[in-house]
């Protein structure tokens, strides 16, 4: 309940961290993770905190709520990129308050630019999002956001997906339900965004997830990867563009990392023969170059 009070806009059970910890509260306010000066002041008032989001985390539901994760695309109009990301720069407390936000990042490179990319993890699933949203579109701070920002977009994207059974599983692919696990490491960082549209089936998903599976330790370890590289998550469509799979990296020191990574890879046999099979399974597939907002989570 204690980080509830730093961060009220996540979900309860969303860390598993030591609550009697310093450094956890340092990261959290390192990272801009406290809204405002009223929630701060509610750090030592957890009771509050509590009872204004128990009703979204802890569902009356006997049945298990499977976690979501929502990434939104908004196009931006060329002239309009900079105001876009002034004001959503200004509302990024109140935007960390209402969603759990994990990402926000924009292309540099790989395909279509000043696509403002950010991804939602919903721990309690489509119930949490419906509530969420609707407390949002109801905030009028919000409001004042939306109409300011939204003649800088030319279109707006919304797909649900989920995350692989091996992340949390894995070592080192930390997943997106828990912001004090991100890894931090490096002075340059940058986000790799690898994209598979699978052929269409009811099996092609389960296949890639363990033909994937089967090849990732290989990988991880293979020598000359570079410390800063981490598979931050794996997700694959629920709603929307179905049969898709997204890979996000993290690579603390940039392209170079991401290279010395990619040549270490190569060497990795048991990768190597995944990535052979996947090849069998795969339609298309991108690599986008990300750089993150200076008030995402992930970054």
């Amino acid at each position: 309940i204690k980080a509830m009070a730093c961060r009220p806009w996540v979900s309860i059970g969303d860390h598993d961290h030591n609550d009697d910890d310093p450094g956890f509260f340092n990261m959290i306010c390192s990272r801009r993770m406290i809204p405002n000066s009223s929630a701060r002041r509610l750090c030592s008032q957890p009771s509050l905190i509590f009872e204004r989001f128990s009703a979204v985390s802890m569902s009356s539901s006997s049945s298990p709520v499977q976690p979501i994760v929502e990434l939104r695309e908004y196009d931006l109009s060329v002239k309009d990129v900079k105001n876009y990301l002034k004001l959503t720069t200004e509302a990024a407390d109140l935007r960390l308050y209402l969603m759990p936000l994990r990402m926000f990042s924009l292309p540099e490179t790989g395909g279509k630019l000043h696509v403002a990319t950010h991804a939602y993890y919903y721990e309690g699933g489509y119930a949490e999002r419906g509530k969420r949203r609707a407390t949002m579109e109801n905030n009028l701070e919000w409001k004042k956001y939306v109409k300011n920002a939204r003649p800088c977009m030319l279109s707006q994207k919304s797909n649900i997906f989920v995350e692989a059974p091996l992340v949390g599983t894995v070592e080192g692919v930390c997943g997106l339900k828990g912001i004090a696990h991100f890894p931090t490491q490096g002075n340059d960082c940058i986000l790799e965004i690898r994209r598979y549209q699978l052929k269409l089936g009811y099996d092609t998903v389960p296949k890639f997830l363990s033909l994937y599976g089967g090849g990732l330790t290989s990988k991880l370890a293979a020598p000359g990867t570079d410390p800063t590289t981490s598979l931050v998550t794996l997700l694959y469509t629920e709603v929307g563009s179905l049969n898709e799979v997204i890979e996000i990296w993290r690579h603390g020191d940039g392209t170079g990392a991401m290279e010395r990574s990619r040549h270490a890879a190569r060497n990795a046999p048991e990768w190597r023969s995944a990535i052979a099979e996947i090849a069998d399974l795969a339609v298309s597939f991108t690599s986008t170059i990300h750089k993150p907002t200076t008030f995402s989570p992930l970054g």
